[in-house]
């Protein structure tokens, strides 16, 4: 296997990606990446860095290919947001970092998988470094489209990008059978109900509660016959996001504080312990900020899967309601899907979908959840 493997369903970027490694009048000091999500937009920029430190060009089994894919090599960065903004003060160290001279690769790398979410100064920060590039130092800008409102004009337009596309579920389900060691007949439903997305297709083939959650909001839009029933459902999957991100982050937070409280001498004794725990103090300050940022992203990101598949639900329904012979977003859930068809007219469905995307667009403008969600809830129940 090499580094390519990893890529799903792309071969026409990773063409034009390990045709660059291998030669250096191909290559170019800044790339971007661009994709729906689930597309693989990082898993090709890590690869494609892989490529570029391997003496083999991406050969999957030396050192540099291991390392880089494990997000461990000493010359490639990758920067990966956990709050809900990437701040300029971290671009400026790590831009800082990437002008070095590489220490056992051929280049510096630095990977962004989320250009999107750069602040405005982030934004120039990083610009300045991209129009006057320090000798052997790629820059791997990710994000979901190459609109301004993604990524400034300015940064794209030094980019070289490298578009991809939603892979196929039969690519998806291949290497969920082939890499991950799926069942086919788990990895074939997978694949059909993840919308392209590889990272949730696997989710759901190995994790018995992802299944159960999706069965339960893909059953909302029929199960809401009242306004008590729009607001139990809307408490309730606003609460189930919250319980998730703290599961997510519980351990993780204790062991950043208890790693912080090592550096900074907790028990430690002498004259220099007063000034380390006013030191302290505001090194868990900055810790919990940090915490509570990442927290708040992961409960974005889970409400956020829940009204992706509500909108592949009411996609759904106008397609059946329509006749048209079109692929359906959630295949195993037909039997609902033409029932809300023929309960709904078309006005109606495409109502309910324009209130699961007011709702997305309501929490990217940091509108309190349980009153985006609410909100959806009832223009749901009303129709």
């Amino acid at each position: 296997m090499t580094v390519w493997d990893e890529v799903v369903g792309q071969p026409s970027a990773v063409a034009e990606l390990s045709a660059a490694a291998e030669n250096p009048a191909a290559m170019t000091h800044a790339w971007l990446f661009t994709g729906p999500p689930g597309s693989g937009r990082s898993v090709a920029a890590r690869a494609f860095a892989a490529a570029l430190q391997c003496p083999f060009h991406g050969c999957g089994q030396c050192p540099s290919c291991h390392t880089v894919m494990a997000s461990t090599h000493s010359d490639v960065r990758e920067v990966v947001p956990e709050g809900l903004s990437i701040s300029v003060r971290s671009v400026r160290q790590l831009v800082q970092s990437a002008a070095r001279r590489p220490v056992s690769g051929r280049y510096q790398i630095l990977i962004i998988t989320d250009a999107d979410r750069l602040t405005e100064n982030a934004a120039n920060a990083l610009l300045k470094s991209i129009e006057e590039p320090p000798d052997q130092t790629i820059f791997l800008l990710c994000a979901p489209s190459d609109h301004p409102e993604d990524v400034p004009i300015t940064i794209r337009s030094r980019c070289r990008p490298v578009p991809l596309h939603t892979p196929s579920p039969e690519a998806i389900a291949e290497v969920l059978a082939r890499r991950d060691g799926i069942d086919p007949e788990t990895a074939t439903w997978a694949a059909s109900v993840a919308g392209g997305h590889v990272g949730r297709a696997r989710r759901l083939a190995r994790d018995a509660e992802a299944r159960t959650y999706r069965e339960t909001v893909l059953s909302l839009p029929l199960r809401i016959r009242g306004l008590g029933d729009a607001f139990a459902h809307a408490g309730d999957l606003v609460r189930n996001a919250k319980a998730e991100a703290t599961e997510l982050s519980e351990s993780r937070d204790a062991a950043e504080r208890e790693e912080l409280a090592v550096a900074m001498g907790a028990g430690g004794v002498g004259k220099g312990v007063a000034a380390a725990a006013r030191g302290a103090k505001a090194a868990e300050r900055d810790l919990e900020r940090q915490q509570k940022s990442r927290n708040t992203r992961n409960q974005r990101d889970a409400i956020d899967r829940a009204l992706i598949d509500l909108a592949g639900f009411f996609r759904d329904t106008l397609v059946a309601g329509s006749g048209a012979q079109v692929t359906l977003t959630n295949p195993d859930r037909d039997a609902d899907i033409r029932r809300a068809a023929s309960q709904w007219s078309p006005e109606s469905v495409l109502r309910r979908l324009e209130a699961v995307l007011a709702c997305r667009t309501a929490l990217d403008q940091n509108v309190k959840p349980e009153i985006a969600v609410e909100a959806m809830m009832t223009a749901l129940q009303r129709g």
